[in-house]
This record gives C-alpha cells, structure tokens and sequence, in this order.
C-alpha cells in the first residue's frame, strides 16, 4: 500500500510562509548598531554644521575707556565753528592775562583743541573742521599777538606771530585733518558693508 507524504509538504508551506512573512530576526548586536547609526544621523541632522567658536575680546587698554567715557557730542558746520572760535578766544585771553601772551603756550592749547574740533563734528561736515581750524587760530592770536598804538603796528604784530607760529597752525590743522579722513575712512567702509548683499 502506498503511503502519501503530507508532511515535507507542510514543511514546505511553512518554508514559503515564513519567507513571505519576512526575513529571520536580526541579533541584538545588530539591532542596537542600527539603533546608534540612526541616533547618529539624526543628531547629525539637528547640530547642523558647527560653527567656529567666537573669538575672546580683550578689554580696550585704559587710554581707550577714558577717552570713550568723554562726551562724544555731534556739532554741526556752524556750531563747530562758533565752539572752536569762541574757544580760542578764551584761551587767548587767558594766555594774555596769565603766561603774559606767550605765543608758544597758545600753540599748545591749540591742539587739543584740533583734536576736539575735528571729533565732535558730525558726519555730514567732517570737512568744515579743518577750514574752521586755522581761522579760529588766527582770531585767537589776536589777543596775544604783540599790538602796537595804531592799526598798523597791529596787524604788523599779527603777521609776525603767524611768520613765528606757523608750525602750531601747520600742525594743529594737520592732526584735524587726519583725524577727519580716518572718520570719513570709517564712514566709507560701514556704508560698503551695509549695502554689501548676504552671502
């Protein structure tokens, strides 16, 4: 009698089930390397690309915070111009009634007053401080200037005081002017990083 073979059958039907079903189940060591391999990519994703770490900013060395802690106003053409004057005029006066007209103390308080004259003119007018300069030494000199009787023995004083000091007026409107084109240097340079497009 013939016997029928149903079980390699069955065995069959499981082989094909089982591989239609899937593939068999990974080991734990294989499981938890894909499970770090995503987490990485994922962190990957959210970090982005590093960026470099912001450079430490030394403090300013001392003169520089004195000289910030100074007013810092902004004086137009017209104003600058009456501030220099009006400056020079007083330390003319001064110079007349305290150091007996000495021509050489009115050529130093000149400069600083360049100094001033050329820092606190705004930007629109950063060229009338080194016209108002000169102008404001030479009505300040006035006042110390050698003066005589008459007019004429005056302005001969006047003309003498400016042939002598000549290297106070030559260099207080020099340090003014360097120090409006380092202005106008820097005005320049922030206008082109304005308009400059985003990269």
């Amino acid at each position: 009698m013939e016997q029928h073979r149903t079980r390699p059958a069955q065995d069959g039907q499981q082989g094909q089930r089982g591989t239609r079903r899937g593939s068999a189940p990974l080991p734990p060591q294989a499981r938890g390397g894909t499970r770090d391999a995503q987490a990485r990519g994922t962190q990957a994703r959210g970090a982005g690309p590093r960026r470099p770490p912001a450079a430490v900013r030394r403090p300013p060395p001392p003169v520089v915070r004195a000289v910030r802690r100074l007013p810092n106003p902004r004086l137009t053409g017209l104003g600058v111009g009456l501030f220099c004057t009006a400056l020079m005029l007083a330390l003319g006066g001064l110079d007349a009634l305290l150091f007996g007209a000495s021509p050489t103390v009115y050529g130093v308080l000149f400069l600083p007053v360049c100094v001033l004259t050329a820092a606190w003119v705004r930007k629109a007018d950063l060229v009338t401080a080194v016209i108002v300069v000169p102008i404001a030494f030479v009505l300040g000199l006035v006042l110390v200037a050698d003066s005589g009787d008459g007019t004429g023995d005056r302005l001969m004083g006047l003309f003498t005081a400016l042939a002598t000091e000549a290297g106070w007026l030559y260099g207080g409107t020099l340090l003014a002017g360097v120090i409006v084109t380092v202005r106008k240097v820097r005005l320049m340079r922030r206008r082109v990083a304005r308009n400059r497009p985003p990269a």
